[in-house]
C-alpha cells in the first residue's frame, strides 16, 4: 500500500493506491469527501450520504489526477460536482 499527500491551495488530499491483485484501488480524499476507482459502490456511499465520486480506467494516482467524473453521488451533485468535470477541479471541492 502507497500513501501520499497532494498538495491542494492551502490544503491536502491523502491518495492511497492498494494493489488488489491484478487491479489497484486507487482513493483519493479530502476533509469534505472522496475520489475513488471502480472499486467503489456509488449506491452503498449514497446511502451513507457521502460526498462520493467514481473514476474509471485509472491503476496510479497519476492517471486519476488526470481523469474525468465518471459519476457520483446526489451529495457530491450538490457540492458542484458533475459528470465529465476534472478530477483537478473536484480536488478544490473536496480539499
Amino acid at each position: 500500500m502507497k500513501i501520499s499527500k497532494i498538495k491542494v491551495g492551502k490544503n491536502y488530499v491523502e491518495g492511497l493506491v492498494a494493489s488488489l491483485g491484478k487491479k489497484n484501488l486507487i482513493l483519493l480524499k479530502g476533509k469534505n469527501g472522496y475520489i475513488m476507482c471502480g472499486y467503489l459502490n456509488l449506491n452503498v456511499a449514497s446511502r451513507f450520504n457521502d460526498t462520493a465520486v467514481k473514476i474509471t480506467g485509472v491503476s496510479n494516482i497519476k492517471e486519476a489526477l488526470a481523469a474525468k467524473v465518471h459519476s457520483c453521488t446526489s451529495r457530491a451533485k450538490k457540492k458542484g460536482i458533475h459528470k465529465g468535470q476534472p478530477i483537478k477541479e473536484v480536488l478544490k471541492i473536496i480539499a
